[in-house]
């Protein structure tokens, strides 16, 4: 026994051989989120309080970038108010768009894997696509829509190019791509117990009181779940806009995200682009806050067993 104990090596040195085993494994992605995830974020909380423009080595500006952020950008005020909008409006119209869709694709009908497919399809089209398409259908000269109303002898619509109708047309195109939220929305639906149904159809409950008293309270974890992502991803939004208005008409589609971009990439102001992502992180961060805090009124987290 004396001589098994001598061989046998200590635990710290397994310990620490398991350790370096693991941490040698795991290596090529701590390497990847140290060089492309932390330091990118320290480098931007440092370049926000420096102008830098790529160039010359950063100045040290303290608040600078901050304070003519809030107090003299004549358009951040623009920015804000177009993002507030958009976000406001998208987030929950298109998780109430996704809820009704999986609520029509959960019901008995035919060639309804066909349909759920279809209704899907637009979440695992590139973003490029899917702007190229609408691009040619919302056009005002050569459009498919208003090529139809044109033909029909009705004036046609400036989608695109109207101040005032290009956010609803880019919120609509939100709306139609909630292929994401409503596979969640169909896990859901599927989890809801069938004994809550039958219950109320032998109180005589109708369709619309089963929907809204059983469905949308059982479904509401989820709904809180998919509006957050829809306000995450809405003060994001920066694709779309890039590609089909480029932050016009007159501004109108000047979203956060494009602003700070062209900021960064198009004036070169790398230190007030970074600062503009920080106030964006205490923006998001605020508003999650804000409806977690408020999911203790309408979310119920009760369930059930069929």
């Amino acid at each position: 026994m004396a001589t098994l104990s001598l061989r046998r090596p200590p635990k710290s040195a397994t310990r620490q051989h398991s350790l370096l085993l693991g941490l040698l494994f795991i290596s090529p992605w701590l390497i990847g989120f140290l060089l492309f995830t932390i330091y990118p974020l320290v480098s931007s909380l440092y370049y926000g309080f420096t102008r830098y423009d790529l160039l010359n080595p950063p100045v040290p500006l303290g608040l600078g970038n901050y304070i003519d952020i809030f107090t003299q950008d004549p358009h951040f005020g623009k920015v804000v108010y177009n993002t507030l909008y958009y976000v406001g409006l998208s987030a929950p119209l298109g998780v109430v768009a996704a809820f009704l869709m999986a609520s029509l694709l959960n019901t008995e009908m035919a060639g309804r894997s066909v349909f759920r497919a279809i209704f899907f399809f637009p979440a695992i089209v590139p973003a490029v696509v899917t702007a190229m398409v609408w691009a040619f259908l919302l056009n005002v000269q050569y459009g498919a829509i208003n090529s139809t109303l044109a033909g029909l002898g009705l004036s046609t619509i400036p989608f695109l190019s109207s101040p005032e109708l290009a956010k609803p047309s880019l919120i609509l195109i939100h709306m139609w791509a909630q292929g994401n939220a409503i596979v969640i929305f169909l896990a859901s639906l599927q989890d809801v117990p069938r004994s809550l149904y039958e219950a109320a159809t032998v109180d005589g409950a109708n369709t619309w009181h089963k929907f809204w008293n059983i469905t949308v309270p059982m479904c509401t974890p989820v709904i809180l779940f998919n509006l957050i992502m829809g306000f995450i991803g809405g003060f994001q939004n920066f694709i779309l806009p890039w590609l089909l208005t480029q932050g016009g008409p007159n501004q109108a589609t000047e979203f956060y995200s494009v602003y700070l971009y062209r900021n960064a990439f198009s004036y070169f102001r790398m230190g007030k682009a970074s600062a503009l992502a920080w106030i964006l992180f205490v923006i998001i961060v605020t508003f999650t806050v804000i409806l977690f805090k408020s999911s203790a009124r309408w979310v119920y987290y009760g369930g059930g067993e069929e």
